[in-house]
Formats: C-alpha cells, sequence, structure tokens
C-alpha cells in the first residue's frame, strides 16, 4: 500500500495541471484547436518523470526497472482516468458546443459524438503514458554497459 502513495499523488497532480492547463486554454478560445493538445503529453511525461525520480530516490539500491515503470503507469493512468473524466463533464455539460467547434476545425469526414471524443481522448492518455513511462525508465534503468 505504501508504494501506492507516490504515484497516486502525483497522478492526482498531474491531472490537476492538465485541468489548468485545459481551463487557461479555454480562457482564450484554444481549446477547441487540437494542436494545443500536445503538450498534454508534456506535462503527462514530466508527472511521470518526477514519480519515478522520487520513487528511485524512496527505494535507493532496491530500485528495480518494473517498479518504476509500474509507479509511471500507475501515475499516468490516474491523470489520465480524472482528465478524461472532467473532459467529459466539460463537454457535456459546461460547453455542450464544443464537439461541433472542434468539428469546425477538423473535418473527420463522419459524424462524431461525445462518446467517440471522449474515448479518443482516453486512449491518447493511455498511449502517452506507456510510450512516457518506457522513456523516462530508459533514463532510471541500471546501465549494464561496462566501461
Amino acid at each position: 500500500m505504501k508504494n501506492l502513495i507516490l504515484p497516486v499523488r502525483f497522478g492526482l497532480i498531474t491531472s490537476a495541471v492538465l485541468i489548468a492547463y485545459f481551463l487557461v486554454l479555454a480562457l482564450f478560445n484554444k481549446h477547441t484547436n487540437p494542436a494545443f493538445s500536445f503538450l498534454n503529453a508534456v506535462i503527462t511525461a514530466f508527472g511521470i518523470f518526477e514519480t519515478i525520480r522520487y520513487y528511485k530516490l524512496e527505494q535507493g539500491a532496491n530500485f528495480t526497472y518494473s517498479g518504476g515503470f509500474i509507479a509511471g503507469l500507475i501515475t499516468g493512468i490516474i491523470a489520465t482516468v480524472l482528465f478524461t473524466l472532467f473532459f467529459l463533464l466539460y463537454i457535456t455539460e459546461v460547453n455542450a458546443d464544443f464537439v461541433s467547434e472542434v468539428l469546425t476545425l477538423v473535418d473527420f469526414g463522419s459524424p462524431v459524438s461525445v462518446g467517440v471524443m471522449t474515448f479518443v481522448v482516453g486512449i491518447m492518455g493511455v498511449a502517452t503514458t506507456v510510450i512516457s513511462a518506457f522513456t523516462v525508465m530508459q533514463y532510471f534503468k541500471k546501465s549494464w554497459n561496462i566501461s
């Protein structure tokens, strides 16, 4: 249970930063432009980096690749789930015209529903989490190089 406290804490912080970034974009009416969502990957990767860094400091010599990777995954999954739930609440209750506003900028060629858009946000978050956790762990893993 003690091993879950750090990733959960950083997952909550990462999701709060993602939500704050989205709301700042909404203030300037830039939240409908999908290009600005690329910074979400940077925010998520930084949250995962900090989680693994603190996890490695806590574990010391007991730090393992799988332990760090799982800590990063938990952080990213929590941040993704919370941000996706916020996003669903935002596009259904706060700004019901959000889907149509996005579709005026990008034409997908077929109708897009709230469910599809929410699913895509969730899948993008999970993909970012997995890729970021693997990438960050390359920095923190023990090297097998003999030099």
